[in-house]
């Protein structure tokens, strides 16, 4: 009875997917004017003489839908015949885009649509692109952007695509806010986004107009500041966008900032496969950050250095894992070191360059076709392209090669745009100043940077313009050059006038690790003129003066952040030396500037700075090449008035030196978020007169004390000090009050 169930159960089986399946044995396709049988037969995959039942028919009929060839597909099979019905889509024979000319909306437009001329018009995509071309719009801050589309048919079954666009005015950022436990003031904040309010003087920056793409890069910088505060688990919402009729738009970043992390513990993991000795430089790097604050930035250096020890020959394959253990407000940071699979780089693809030289690319990448395979170096060559500020987003992949040891890495980058005009004014208690510059990051796609500027003031006019390569000839070495002019006029108060041009040509490179060297030349040409009421030693350097020296730095920078540092120090040497001199000199100088965060409320740094010039001929030093200091290193006094006078004209020294004290207060004054107020105390000299040994030489140290304030207006930046000179000499000019107002856009 069983055997006889189941031979009745399998015939029904085979009687069942019979009636299902049929073998083909002829095709007819009808409908079909423009694509061949023999390219449907392809896309298809349609085999003569084979089994054909419901499945396969249903994934024919998906595979032809999937070329978009076909509005409607019809298939059946009969006695053998496979016919198949068809209704092609028409053909975009032309693609019109009404209310738009700029080449620079035409060409993303291009880039993100689906229906693009000679190609196939798919209804379903037609709403689709019209949301991608309003993005595009978005994205430029068009947010008031409307899209019509409109299709005319033609006789031969291809269609006239139009796209009718009315932009509509330009969303700008009325107001920025930030809401939250943000724990930093507003004017703080502002220098970490981009985004910018509208203003009457930005009338040039593109950063005043709302740009979904910004704002989360916006979000992006916010979250990276608050982690290199300590703040691990911040979150920053910018979901509250608003429009307020007649104000523009309101953007508002939330933040969360939460608990400010210590990290407790660093430590590491190393199988003893690996010799022990290599790590003992980064072990003891890492020592340095535990009971501080937590700082992505701090751990990268750490990784990096890491990093570097995958050049040794027995470490090539090393990788690493790091894991962060939370208990209350600490953080245990593991990073596990180990052996992996021994892989090299077959092939690196670089795309979406399309004005960046690929050379540009490939000269950043720390590894190169051939190399052994490190994640640690492909994520720092990501790192080095998006340190350039030349794209917008940096993206890889990596998959495998053409064999299991081989790995294929595709490299994505955005680009953005590189250029930038600036224009300036500045008004204080010293005396106005106005500027222009142009500048450019990326110089027909070479990642040249370009930098044109002029200044203008009361005494003087000084003009610049700088080329920089940051890897000139893929060697990751800096190459610069400067040509510049500055007139200085002070004929009618001191009887002279003078005038000097020339260039600077050098390089900078890293030595060692946080260690650089800037070897350059220099060539001037300097005009001297006097009048009857000019001093008889400054009519003595009347005349014309040409000038080649050699100059050089070494530098050790160990700052954690270049700009708004909180940990760290700078210290540098400086020499000038002669090579052809009609009066020849040698300069000496020497900075330091160190910081130190001790906690939320005070900010520390201490700095000085030195300067020594002195004739080695039997000339003294020219009076444009006398040392004075900077005005933001002596405060309480006018720029440039402390130190000897000749005839009430104060003429400079052969030495300078400053030494300031400078506490910043970020959360005195938690009710005004958009104010910052530092206290300081500030100590200079200038001294030394070779030419003349009866001018006193005013070697008395001058010193003062202050408060200065930085206050974001509506009218732009606000900068004051208020200070109190402590000692001085009767010749010195003292500021009591020092404020400058302006801004660049």
């Amino acid at each position: 009875m069983k055997n006889i169930f189941l031979k009745s159960f399998f015939i029904f089986i085979f009687m069942l997917t019979a009636s299902y399946a049929e073998i083909v044995k002829e095709l007819k396709i009808e409908g079909n004017n423009r694509i061949s049988k023999e390219t449907i037969i392809v896309f298809g995959d349609i085999q003569i003489s084979e089994d054909y039942n419901n499945q396969k028919i249903n994934d024919l009929i998906k595979k032809l839908y999937e070329t978009n060839f076909f509005s409607y597909i019809e298939v059946n099979l009969n006695n053998g015949i496979l016919n198949i019905s068809l209704k092609e889509n028409p053909i975009i024979q032309n693609l019109t885009f009404k209310g738009i000319k700029a080449k620079k909306f035409r060409e993303p437009i291009l880039e993100r649509i689906e229906l693009k001329e000679k190609s196939s018009f798919v209804e379903n995509y037609l709403t689709l692109d019209i949301q991608n071309i309003k993005n595009v719009f978005r994205n430029q801050g068009y947010y008031f952007v409307k899209v019509e589309a409109f299709k005319t048919q033609n006789p031969n079954n291809t269609i006239d695509l139009i796209y009718e666009i009315d932009l509509g005015e330009r969303a700008k950022i009325g107001k920025i806010q930030f809401t939250g436990d943000k724990k930093f003031k507003d004017s703080k904040l502002r220098n970490v986004i981009t985004s910018e309010e509208t203003k009457f003087w930005k009338f040039i920056s593109n950063k005043k107009f709302l740009n979904e793409e910004r704002i989360s890069l916006d979000a992006r910088l916010l979250k990276n500041y608050y982690k290199n505060k300590g703040y691990y688990q911040v979150e920053v919402n910018t979901t509250n966008v608003t429009y307020e009729q007649g104000e523009g738009f309101l953007l508002t970043y939330n933040i969360t900032a939460g608990t400010r992390f210590i990290i407790e513990d660093f430590s590491f993991k190393i199988p003893d496969t690996l010799n022990k000795k290599h790590f003992t430089e980064v072990e003891k790097m890492a020592s340095k950050i535990k009971n501080k604050y937590y700082s992505p930035r701090k751990i990268r250096k750490i990784l990096d250095k890491l990093n570097n020890l995958t050049s040794k020959k027995d470490l090539q394959f090393m990788k690493s894992e790091v894991s962060e253990l939370i208990k209350e407000d600490r953080l245990k940071i593991i990073i596990n070191v180990y052996e992996g699979e021994q892989m090299f780089v077959e092939r690196i693809n670089i795309t979406g360059n399309s004005v960046t030289n690929d050379t540009v690319i490939r000269g950043e990448l720390a590894l190169d076709e051939g190399d052994p395979y490190s994640l640690l170096l492909l994520n720092k060559s990501i790192n080095n392209l998006k340190g350039r500020r030349i794209f917008g987003s940096v993206n890889q992949k990596v998959t495998q090669g053409s064999s299991y040891d081989l790995k294929i890495i595709d490299i994505e980058v955005e680009e953005t745009a590189t250029g930038e005009i600036t224009a300036g004014a500045g008004i204080g208690t010293s005396g106005g100043t106005i500027g222009f510059g142009v500048k450019e990051s990326n110089f027909v796609g070479s990642g040249v940077k370009l930098d044109a500027n002029l200044a203008v003031s009361e005494e003087s006019i000084r003009g610049k313009f700088s080329v920089i390569n940051p890897n000139y000839n893929y060697s990751g070495n800096l190459l610069r050059a400067t040509i510049e002019s500055t007139k200085i006029t002070k004929m009618s108060d001191f009887g002279y006038d003078s005038s000097k041009t020339g260039f600077n040509f050098g390089t900078t490179f890293e030595q060692y690790e946080d260690v650089y060297f800037s070897p350059s030349i220099s060539s001037y040409f300097e005009s001297l003129k006097t009048n009857a009421s000019a001093t008889k030693k400054l009519k003595q350097q009347e005349g014309n003066y040409f000038d080649v020296d050699f100059r050089y730095s070494l530098i050790k920078d160990k700052r954690d952040q270049v700009f708004q540092t909180t940990e760290g120090y700078r210290i540098s040497f400086n020499q000038s030396l002669p090579l052809y001199s009609e009066n020849r000199a040698i300069l000496n100088g020497f900075d330091y500037v160190t910081f130190h965060t001790f906690n939320e409320n005070v900010i520390g740094s201490v700095r000085f700075f030195s300067r020594a010039i002195n004739s080695v001929s039997d000339g003294d030093v020219k009076i444009s090449d006398r040392m004075y200091i900077p005005s933001k290193l002596i405060r309480g006094f006018e720029p440039g008035k402390i130190g000897p006078v000749d005839s009430g004209d104060f003429v400079g020294g052969n030495y300078a030196a400053a030494l300031g004290f400078t506490a910043a207060l970020p959360n005195l004054l938690p009710a005004f978020s958009n104010l910052d107020i530092s206290v300081f105390l500030d100590t200079a000299n200038v001294w030394g007169v070779d030419y003349d040994d009866t001018i006193d030489d005013a070697s008395k140290i001058r010193s003062a004390f202050g408060v200065s304030v930085d206050w974001f207006t509506p009218a732009g930046p606000l900068n004051f000090s208020l200070s109190q000179d402590l000692s001085k000499l009767d010749t010195d000019k003292s500021e009591s009050f020092r404020f400058n107002i302006g801004t660049t856009f």
